[in-house]
């Protein structure tokens, strides 16, 4: 199994998505938020920040981190444990610190997400739930409890109407 973390920075109604290379073996030419593997011995908040500064080259506020939810894909070897997080204050100016791993790095407004090829179904889903993107149109109410590296509560809200049936989101 494969253990990953993403974030979603969140400026002026904006979300910072990564390309990610053509070339890459996983998830080639598709839209995603900045992250990484867990490596051993570090929590998910402790990647998070590790992937933020070697991605994007910035410091993020810890205890501003809350966790969105828990993304699941595939089985066996190839399963991917994806914790998806809100990130609500880092330090310094975003910038593609790994274009080996990306050819691009763009704000993307909450309604630009539905026309963009995304890593996974439920990343435009799972970023219109975040606060500063309240929608009236939610495409579920369905809601999971769970918690984060510090053990707070943090709700998580999924598309329940997701065309691909291989990725769960809790």
């Amino acid at each position: 199994m494969h253990v990953v973390v993403t974030g979603a920075l969140v400026e002026n109604d904006a979300v910072l998505l990564v390309h990610r290379r053509p070339t890459k073996r996983a998830y080639p030419d598709v839209w995603d938020l900045p992250g990484g593997q867990v490596e051993a011995g570090e929590s998910e908040l402790q990647a998070l920040a590790r992937e933020m500064h070697e991605e994007l080259g910035v410091h993020i506020v810890a205890e501003s981190a809350s966790r969105l939810g828990v993304l699941h894909a595939g089985s066996g070897e190839d399963a991917l444990h994806v914790g998806v997080w809100q990130i609500g204050d880092w330090v310094g100016s975003p910038t593609n610190r790994a274009s080996d791993e990306h050819d691009d790095i763009a704000w993307v407004g909450i309604n630009e997400l539905d026309g963009l090829p995304l890593v996974h179904g439920v990343l435009a889903a799972m970023v219109h739930s975040l606060p500063e993107f309240e929608c009236a149109h939610r495409h579920s109410d369905a809601t999971d409890r769970n918690q984060d590296d510090r053990g707070t509560k943090t709700d998580c809200r999924a598309c329940a109407g997701t065309a691909s049936s291989s990725i769960r989101w809790d």
